[in-house]
């Protein structure tokens, strides 16, 4: 399996933005349609992005459109999560992960990163 590495979680204040990165240890990465999802204390963990295999095609939970944009540089073997306008409920752990899976209007996986914890202060 592709082994994934996240970074550029921090704390920040409501208004403010961060970008996330998962970094892949092979180029088997760019066969795979990959997706980040989070996890509140307390909480499921959710779907919030995903991205196709060549970068066409993305989808986005309710709760982060128009605020967050996925992307991907298939040449450096890496995901990237833009997150613009935090609020403090978007605090939570953030995953990145492939072998994707459509269930319904949002996703599962099977292939995880370690994740990375991003803060919004109020």
């Amino acid at each position: 399996q592709v082994q994934l590495v996240e970074s550029g979680g921090g704390l920040v204040q409501a208004g403010g933005s961060l970008r996330l990165s998962c970094a892949a240890s092979e180029r088997t990465f760019n066969n795979y349609d990959m997706g980040w999802f989070r996890q509140a204390p307390g909480k499921e963990r959710e779907f919030v992005a995903a991205i196709s295999w060549s970068g066409y095609q993305t989808n986005y939970a309710d709760s982060v459109k128009g605020r967050f944009t996925i992307s991907r540089d298939n040449a450096k073997k890496t995901g990237y999560l833009q997150m613009n306008s935090l609020k403090p409920e978007d605090t939570a752990v953030y995953y990145c992960a492939t072998d994707l899976r459509r269930v319904g209007v949002t996703y599962s996986a099977e292939n995880w990163g370690q994740g990375t914890q991003v803060t919004v202060s109020s």
